[in-house]
């Protein structure tokens, strides 16, 4: 046991008596007996040294400190839950994949070409989680990522799908008509707060004291949803917005583009074998990854 770790088992009780209000519910869904599930979480607080639950009038409640623990705690055995399976199913079937990916990029690009990976493998599965951040393989149950970066990740082994290229501004046409572009509320994304300001520069203009004051998106998908919602002008990938200018329902009010030196890469560890499913996928990705890009 780790140094101030309770125990599983306790754990488990807990988030059961406290999503289910009830020592005997608990036991039931955990085929306990109720002397069993009230023992291990009078345990728990008596080793947390906290009160978690409360009884009013022969009800059980949550404390504020059990309440907010209990979100906790049953947020941590769900992950666990899906690691276990996620092992279970490559450790039983072989043929299994989970990849780390950027929403945004997964959505346009990653999954309508997955389609035809499945028609061609039917045998391997193939499942996204969402991850806009780096992170170690160590820490985390991913076969491989697709992330994007100035160049691979340390410990890894794969190759670069594409170059972002550059980042062009987008709005619609009714936006566009508003006035010049320095006067249209500039919408930023939050991981690259800086676009905006070098989109200026590399222009040798200075940029407004305003500039900075329009709202901000985690998620490019979100910039473009506000974009085509008629609320500003952005700067975007233009492989993310090509359909979208192809179609008139967005244009660009001036033509000059940001060039950005950062691509998409795909990428898993070398701390260990890859698993023959995981060459498999890597080799049809590596012929895949940079059809039309536009399309």
């Amino acid at each position: 046991m780790r140094y101030g770790i309770p125990s599983l088992g306790a754990l488990q009780a807990f988030e059961a008596t406290a999503r289910l209000g009830s020592f005997s519910r608990a036991a039931e869904e955990l085929s306990l007996t109720h002397s069993a599930v009230f023992r291990q979480v009078s345990g728990l607080e008596e080793r947390l040294g906290v009160t978690l639950f409360t009884r009013v009038r022969r009800r059980l409640v949550l404390s504020s400190a059990g309440r907010d623990y209990a979100g906790r705690i049953r947020h941590h055995l769900e992950q666990i839950e899906k690691d276990t399976s996620s092992l279970v199913a490559r450790a039983s079937v072989g043929h299994s994949l989970h990849l780390a990916v950027l929403p945004t990029l997964a959505t346009v690009w990653m999954v309508p070409r997955l389609a035809q990976f499945a028609r061609l493998q039917p045998d391997i599965a193939v499942s996204l989680s969402v991850r806009t951040l780096p992170f170690q393989f160590t820490d985390h149950p991913f076969d491989a990522a697709i992330y994007h970066a100035s160049g691979m990740w340390p410990q890894t082994k794969g190759f670069k799908l594409f170059d972002e290229g550059e980042l062009i501004p987008v709005c619609t046409p009714s936006v566009a008509a508003q006035g010049p572009v320095q006067e249209l509320l500039h919408l930023h994304m939050s991981s690259r707060p800086d676009n905006w300001r070098d989109w200026y520069h590399t222009q040798n203009v200075t940029p407004s004291l305003k500039l900075h004051a329009g709202p901000r998106y985690e998620l490019f998908t979100m910039l473009l949803a506000a974009v085509r919602a008629h609320m500003g002008v952005a700067l975007i990938p233009r492989f993310l917005v090509e359909a979208h200018l192809q179609s008139g329902e967005l244009i660009m009010p001036v033509a000059h583009r940001l060039q950005v030196s950062e691509g998409y890469y795909f990428s898993y560890p070398i701390h260990s074998d890859p698993p023959e499913a995981l060459l498999i996928f890597a080799r049809w990705l590596a012929d895949n990854k940079t059809d039309t890009l536009y399309a």
